[in-house]
């Protein structure tokens, strides 16, 4: 895959990105102005599985676009989908908190509820090959990609101000930027030889 095609789509996908974790941000402040920072935990748990099923859509659309190998195409959106989907939901976000002192702890839904990622990761590969949506589900992986993460760094991390929600907006920005742009368009092409 060319160097211009990946730039190309970096910039492409930076104004939905920056957008969404903007609206994100503005959405904690109202949900800490009414002191219900409580649900973040619960918050995260639901859109980290569903970031996870959308992820794993885009990833084996994207492949089985140019390559129709039903069972290349599972594995590579199950996979693409947990290993970036964890990158970019909670591995960043964690050492990002702890790096800016907000002593966020370590969670890792892949290994404490491996049957309920495995199985929504296997139903988002089957959705992208057999319903395709590409588009649809980058952008969908994109919105909740930026609350996964931002849930995380709220419910796992300790002494929050706004400041500290600004600098967790940062954070939760690049941790999904990058790495959902690779997970949906970079990691299934790099399997697809021209």
């Amino acid at each position: 895959m060319s160097r211009n095609i990946i730039v190309g789509e970096l910039k492409e996908h930076l104004p939905f990105t920056l957008s969404a974790s903007i609206i994100a941000t503005g959405l904690v402040i109202i949900i800490s102005s009414f002191g219900a920072m409580n649900l973040v935990a619960d918050l995260f748990e639901i859109f980290h599985p569903a970031h996870i099923l959308v992820s794993a859509a885009a990833t084996s659309g994207m492949y089985f676009k140019y390559r129709k190998s039903i069972v290349k195409g599972i594995f590579i959106g199950v996979v693409g989908a947990i290993l970036i989907g964890s990158l970019s939901d909670i591995l960043l976000p964690w050492i990002s908190g702890n790096i800016f002192l907000l002593h966020t702890s370590f969670h890792l839904p892949i290994i404490e509820n491996p049957l309920l990622i495995l199985s929504v990761a296997l139903i988002g590969s089957l959705g992208g090959i057999y319903l395709g949506g590409f588009n649809v589900s980058h952008s969908l992986h994109i919105f909740l990609s930026v609350f996964a993460s931002l849930f995380y760094l709220l419910a796992f991390s300790m002494g929050f101000n706004m400041w500290t929600i600004i600098i967790i907006s940062l954070i939760v920005f690049l941790a999904v930027y990058v790495p959902c742009c690779i997970s949906d368009i970079v990691f299934p092409l790099w399997f697809v030889r021209k």
